[in-house]
């Protein structure tokens, strides 16, 4: 078997060629881009080698995958895809579709193959004092007890979670430290959706590896739900939190269902940092009912909140993803504004409300993008300037900082002014790629991994 990661490696046509079976993970949107244009090239090369896509974001678009892929399957897909490995497409039975295979039930864990992969050396490192360090990524759960409208996962999951046993992650973990790793991200979509079950499982990765550091996401009403937790996580290792703040406006908060208010993200910015974790917020800035006034507020709560060396840049430039299914294309606010289903983008094409901020996300994102890959607290401060300057200009204000007023209370750092705890590639999800992933295979934000199988008698693990 060859595990092939487009992300970090080149993809040679000529590896099908010996292959019996070839088997696209495909986990965010960016990643089910790419593999639906390399299982094209896969067909073009070998018309009657057996394709399967598996992953979050496989069944996405079933009018385009229905002519690269035999097989798609989504959910807890590796019942199904070790099924298929072993025993072709008779093995596995698809949905009244004939092609689609949902798996949501629950089903053992194994630990997972760390060896196929590249090393760690190739891969986002935790970025702490001016130090790099090698850091893993591993997950403690499947699925979503939520259903924000914007998120992929209730559009497959529904609410349901699946829990990976903690002495799976602690085996998993392992390998990782094996392979130098000094930190690790726990990839769940919600890491407190178990609150106990993550309490259970950073326990035991501490007690195994009391010096090992991790990150994880959550959501801001978790972050306040469960304070309780906040010391314990801290002590076994938690350095800083991603969690989806979104927006700052209740309005948007409302529309994607994210139970939480901006009053909720200012309380759990300063519960984290009583606590010595540093948040580093996502945001979706642009959907197709945002005014401008919504993005001044956002950088100013940025400010407010001593947050500039916190979020990463391409978050100033997110854009609304609807994909096929979504749950927000029964929202009035974006029906509207819809215009047609890009099968080649894999989303609904939309246009904003107010006219000029279609433009201005693009700005923005040219400007984050044409800034490369400059990172510390003075490129975070520099590249906010300019950011704001063009949506200051933008809303017809003054463009300087120095001219401005602001709220300044909130929550300031109890950390040092200089660089805080961070991966060394930015991360978003549930948006449109940028234009530099469009372009390019890499980037390391969507890893797309290709299994090649030489042999029928694949067993599990």
């Amino acid at each position: 078997m060859c595990a092939i990661d487009v992300s970090v490696e080149p993809w040679d046509p000529a590896l099908v060629d010996w292959a019996e079976a070839v088997a696209f993970s495909v986990p965010m949107h960016t990643a089910m881009r790419m593999a639906v244009a390399l299982a094209a090239s896969v067909r073009a090369r070998r018309p009657g080698l057996p394709i399967c896509l598996y992953g979050l974001y496989a069944a996405m678009s079933r009018d385009l995958t229905a002519g690269v892929a035999d097989l798609v399957i989504v959910g807890e897909y590796e019942p199904a895809l070790l099924a298929w490995v072993n025993g072709g497409s008779g093995a596995v039975a698809p949905d009244a579709t004939g092609d689609v295979v949902v798996h949501l039930g629950r089903s053992g864990f194994i630990t997972p193959a760390r060896d196929l992969l590249p090393p760690l050396e190739r891969y986002a490192r935790l970025v702490l004092g001016g130090e790099e360090r090698l850091a893993g990524a591993v997950e403690a759960s499947h699925g979503c007890s939520h259903r924000c409208r914007h998120c992929p996962l209730p559009v497959v999951y529904d609410g349901r979670l699946r829990v990976v046993p903690e002495e799976v992650v602690v085996r998993d973990v392992s390998q990782l430290v094996a392979m130098g790793a000094k930190h690790v991200t726990f990839a769940d979509p919600d890491f407190l959706n178990g609150p106990r079950h993550a309490v259970r499982v950073t326990q035991a990765v501490h007690s195994s590896f009391p010096d090992l550091s991790f990150d994880c996401t959550t959501k801001v009403e978790h972050i306040l739900a469960h304070e309780d937790l906040w010391t314990g996580l801290a002590k076994a290792g938690c350095l800083f939190v991603v969690s989806a703040f979104e927006s700052v406006d209740d309005t948007t908060l409302r529309i994607l269902d994210k139970a939480h208010t901006a009053a909720d993200e200012s309380a759990a910015v300063t519960l984290l940092r009583g606590h010595g974790i540093e948040v580093r917020p996502s945001w979706l800035p642009f959907t197709p009912w945002t005014k401008a006034a919504e993005l001044g507020a956002m950088l100013d709560f940025v400010v407010a909140h001593d947050l500039v060396s916190n979020v990463d840049a391409v978050q100033y430039t997110i854009r609304l993803l609807i994909p096929e299914g979504s749950l927000l294309l029964s929202a009035p606010e974006v029906k509207s504004r819809l215009e047609r289903y890009d099968s080649t983008k894999l989303s609904w094409v939309w246009t904003a409300d107010e006219p000029g901020l279609d433009e201005l996300q693009r700005e923005l994102e040219t400007l984050v993008e044409a800034a490369g890959t400059a990172t510390g607290p003075a490129a975070a401060e520099d590249m906010f300037e300019e950011v704001e300057g063009h949506v200051r200009a933008y809303m017809s204000l003054q463009a300087t900082r120095a001219a401005m007023t602001r709220p300044r209370r909130g929550s300031r750092s109890s950390g040092s002014a200089g660089p805080r705890p961070r991966l060394s590639e930015s991360w978003f999800c549930c948006s449109e790629p940028t234009s530099t992933q469009r372009e390019a295979v890499g980037g390391g934000i969507e890893r797309v991994q290709v299994a090649l199988q030489p042999s029928r008698s694949l067993a599990p693990g």
